[in-house]
C-alpha cells in the first residue's frame, strides 16, 4: 500500500460554526402514486416556507427516510444549492423513531426545531417559539400552533407548574382557540370536521401568562422546538422496528424529565396534509411562495360507487392486491 502526497486539508481549519438552532425535518415519500401522489408538492411547500419565513441563524437539517428517487433528487438539489446544510439520505425506511434518533444525533445545534414534512411555516415562527422557551422555566417542547387534541394529553410537569403557581403566572380557561383553526386541523389530519367540532364543543382552552408571555399548556408532536439533549433523552433507548410509532411516547419522555410542553397562542405553523388545497395555495402565494405542483380539492364529492353496500372493503382489498402486484410484494 502507498500514499502519494499529503491531503491539502490536513492543516486547514474548518470555517463552519454550527448555529444555536437546528431546524430538523423528517421526510418520507416512498412513491409518487396513491396516497403519496401529491406529497412531493407538500414537502416542497414545507421546506420553501422554512427557507422564506425563518428569521435568524439556523442550520437546516433533513433526514430522508427511504424516499423514492424523485424526492431524493429534489432534496439533493436543495443541498447542492446550499439551502439544506446537512442532508441525510437513508436507502431504506428505518422507522420513525430510528429516523428521529439519527436526525437529532446528527443535528449540530443545542436547540432543535423539529417538523414533519407536511407543515407550513408562517413569518415570525422561530422568534415566537424562542420567546416562550426563553421565558418559561424548564421547557422541553414548544409548538407553533395550539391544537385541542394536544390539550387533552396529560402532563405531570405542566400540572406541577400550575400547582406551584410561580410568581407572575396567570391561568384562565375560556374558548380561546379559533374554530377555523380547529376545522383546518381536522381536515388536514383526515378527520370529519363536523364530528371533531361536536366532540370538542364543550372543551375549554387553558391559557397561561407568565412574565407577560402567553402560552397554551400543550405541544404537538408534528412540530415542536426544544433542547436537543432533552429530546434525545425522551426517545426510546432501544431500536424499534415499527414504521410508525406512537408519538405520545416522545411526549411522555419529555414529561418524565419534568419539562413543560407549551404552544404559542397564535398560529405560526399549520398542518398541510397530503395535498395542497386551493385555499392554501392562495394563502402561500400571498406570502410570495410559488406553488409549482397540482392544487387539489381536499374533500371532493363522495363517489357514487361508494354508495353500493360493502363496496368500500372490496375496493380496499383490491387496492391492496394491486399495490402488491405493482411493487412486487411477496409475503
Amino acid at each position: 500500500m502507498a500514499r502519494f502526497g499529503v491531503s491539502p486539508t490536513r492543516d486547514k481549519p474548518s470555517d463552519y460554526r454550527p448555529a444555536r438552532v437546528s431546524v430538523c425535518v423528517l421526510t418520507f415519500i416512498p412513491e409518487m402514486e396513491g396516497y403519496y401522489r401529491h406529497r412531493l408538492d407538500v414537502v416542497r411547500l414545507c421546506l420553501e416556507s422554512i427557507l422564506q419565513n425563518t428569521d435568524g441563524e439556523y442550520d437546516l437539517v433533513v433526514f430522508d427516510n427511504g424516499s423514492c428517487p424523485e424526492a431524493a433528487a429534489y432534496l439533493e438539489g436543495l443541498k447542492t444549492a446550499g439551502q439544506i446544510d446537512l442532508l441525510l439520505l437513508s436507502s431504506r425506511n428505518i422507522g420513525q423513531i430510528g429516523a428521529l434518533q439519527a436526525l437529532f444525533s446528527a443535528a449540530p445545534g443545542e436547540l432543535i426545531a423539529y417538523s414533519d414534512d407536511d407543515i407550513l411555516f408562517y413569518p415570525g415562527w422561530l422568534p415566537a417559539l424562542l420567546e416562550i422557551y426563553n421565558t418559561y422555566p424548564q421547557v422541553g417542547m414548544v409548538s407553533g400552533v395550539p391544537v385541542r387534541n394536544a390539550l387533552e394529553t396529560d402532563s405531570t410537569a405542566n400540572r406541577k407548574f400550575l400547582t406551584d403557581s410561580p410568581d407572575g403566572l396567570l391561568a384562565r380557561e375560556e374558548r380561546w382557540i379559533p374554530e377555523d383553526w380547529e376545522r383546518d386541523w381536522a381536515v388536514s389530519t383526515g378527520r370529519d370536521p363536523e364530528k371533531w367540532m361536536a366532540k370538542t364543543s364543550k372543551m375549554l382552552d387553558p391559557l397561561l401568562e407568565y412574565r407577560q408571555v402567553r402560552a397554551f399548556p400543550a405541544a404537538s408532536h408534528f412540530q415542536y422546538f426544544g433542547p436537543r439533549q432533552a429530546l434525545l433523552n425522551a426517545l426510546p433507548a432501544n431500536w424499534l422496528g415499527s414504521m410508525m410509532a406512537p408519538m405520545a411516547d416522545l411526549e411522555a419522555g419529555v414529561d418524565r424529565q419534568g419539562l413543560l410542553r407549551l404552544s404559542t397562542t397564535r398560529r405560526y405553523v399549520r398542518h398541510i396534509g397530503n395535498v395542497v388545497t386551493p385555499a392554501m395555495a392562495e394563502e402561500v402565494q400571498e406570502m410570495g411562495i410559488e406553488v409549482t405542483g397540482k392544487v387539489v380539492s381536499k374533500r371532493p364529492r363522495r363517489h357514487w360507487i361508494l354508495e353500493i353496500p360493502r363496496m368500500r372493503p372490496l375496493l380496499e382489498k383490491l387496492y391492496g392486491k394491486l399495490y402488491d402486484i405493482l411493487h412486487h410484494v411477496k409475503y
